[in-house]
């Protein structure tokens, strides 16, 4: 039996035991159906950490409002769909449509209600990157505005028995501020990272801004998000630092000819005074007149452009393609593939279990032991476990083994050549060669007697884990 197949054995259960309670029942359905959809990813962080501009970047359109509107105060999901499709879900009252208008190219939604009376706004939108996940756009969190922080912590980590509505959280961050840890370490054992910071990714959405903008504010943002992966605070609260400049990946997906057309003006004017002019957005706009260009590309992304176009790139599609490299989202969508997507069942059968944990939290009719029983004996919880322990060092290996350990458990990913540390190109030959021989070391760590016993026991995890990739090749 697969380890969804155990979920969905034990909800069905549940929902028998408590068939005389409508509202619990209701819960239980919701959980069962969330099994079949789409991976739902939290975007969270600060007011103007940029949260809905990278999530345009992530779909590949302006669905979001990038401006300080009301409808950034309120919880949105964005969901695939076969057409364009506002809903908006009142606290009190029956959802009701809403508009789908577009100006200037972005979606924009007025809510004709205050924010505090609205639950969420769903729009359905037909994308391909919104097959595979759900995105939840949250208010921004550490607000001067109690009430719209509390919306967001709400929807993370609800004060009653209602569970979680994420899957995994992406964390936006300008720097590492003691707000943003805080905040990290307030879901380390509740909310939607409960017990594990593998649920999580952390981001420097607006890296491009990194010393001014200046041109290598890529490289430097890179070089801080390295740092702060090996972090021993923060690697026990998230599962990867990614630098985007969100900004600009959002800007190269959604190109527009007349603003080629300006840049590439721009780029052929004289160097030297185009650099002066960069120097701040005001003396930007005051000599070249072109406003919109700045609150679409930010001063590094005008100087990023002009350049490559200097270089050599002749069409809108070239330019594009180079921002949207050049930004790190490619760096970002790897990593929740990686993390998120491959690990899709795993997390939606947590994220079941935790809710059916929380409903049956003072339940004595056997349904919390079968909710432990798969938790403890689940492989892949263990794995899960495990890698979060180590991330957080509280369980310790002898430092060479650390690395391969956490590529072991899927820390770079699930399948079995990456887990191995294989080449994409090696076969099942070679690839079950390297996981017998995987199977041999982790043997001998567990036997070593001058490991400890939480060592141990790690390292007997391990050998579970290279046994299972031998069957899987």
């Amino acid at each position: 039996m697969t380890l969804t197949d155990a979920v969905r054995e034990v909800l069905g259960k549940a929902m028998s035991r408590y068939r005389d309670q409508p509202h619990t029942v209701e819960l239980l359905r919701r959980q069962l159906v969330r099994l079949d959809e789409p991976l739902r990813v939290a975007i969270a962080g600060k007011v103007k950490a940029g949260k809905s501009t990278l999530l345009n970047a992530l779909v590949g359109e302006a669905v979001a409002p990038t401006d300080a509107g009301e409808c950034t105060k309120v919880v949105t999901w964005y969901r695939d769909g076969s057409s364009p499709r506002v809903t908006m879900y009142p606290r009190q009252g029956p959802p009701r449509a809403l508009p789908v208008v577009r100006r200037d190219g972005a979606l924009d939604l007025a809510l004709g209600a205050r924010a505090e009376d609205v639950d969420r706004l769903v729009v359905d939108w037909p994308a391909t990157s919104l097959r595979t996940t759900t995105l939840i756009d949250t208010p921004g969190v550490a607000s001067v505005n109690k009430d719209v922080s509390a919306r967001a912590e709400r929807f993370l980590d609800p004060d009653d028995d209602t569970p979680t509505e994420a899957d995994a959280v992406v964390y936006l961050m300008r720097h590492l501020h003691s707000a943003d840890a805080d905040f990290l370490e307030s879901f380390r054992d509740r909310g939607v990272a409960r017990a594990t910071p593998v649920t999580t990714v952390a981001v420097l959405s607006r890296a491009d801004e990194i010393g001014g903008g200046r041109a290598d504010a890529m490289f430097s943002a890179r070089g801080i998000a390295t740092r702060y992966r090996s972090e021993p605070a923060l690697r026990g609260l998230c599962q990867n630092v990614v630098a985007v400049a969100g900004l600009l990946a959002h800007t190269g997906r959604t190109l527009r000819q007349a603003e080629f057309a300006a840049l590439a003006d721009l780029a052929a004017s004289p160097r030297e005074d185009l650099e002066k002019a960069l120097l701040s957005a005001d003396r930007f706009t005051r000599l070249h007149g072109r406003h919109e260009l700045v609150g679409r590309f930010g001063l590094f992304g005008i100087r990023l452009a002009t350049s490559l176009l200097r270089q050599g790139t002749r069409t809108p599609a070239e330019l594009a393609g180079e921002l949207v490299a050049r930004s790190g989202l490619g760096d970002l969508r790897k990593v929740l593939t990686t993390q998120f997507t491959e690990r899709r069942d795993l997390l939606k059968a947590r994220s079941a279990l935790v809710a059916l944990e929380r409903i049956t939290r003072a339940d004595d009719r056997g349904l919390a032991r079968d909710v432990e029983r798969i938790l403890a004996g689940a492989h892949e919880f263990t794995e899960l476990r495990l890698l979060s322990a180590l991330r957080a060092g509280t369980v310790v290996l002898p430092k060479p083994l650390i690395r391969e350990a956490e590529r072991l458990l899927g820390d770079d990913g699930g399948t079995p050549g990456v887990r191995l540390g294989l080449p994409a190109a090696a076969d099942a030959i070679a690839t079950r060669a390297a996981a017998l021989a995987a199977l041999r070391r982790w043997h001998e760590h567990a036997e070593n007697p001058a490991l400890g016993r939480r060592a141990s026991d790690a390292c007997r995890v391990l050998v579970r884990t290279c046994e299972g990739l031998v069957t899987r090749v």
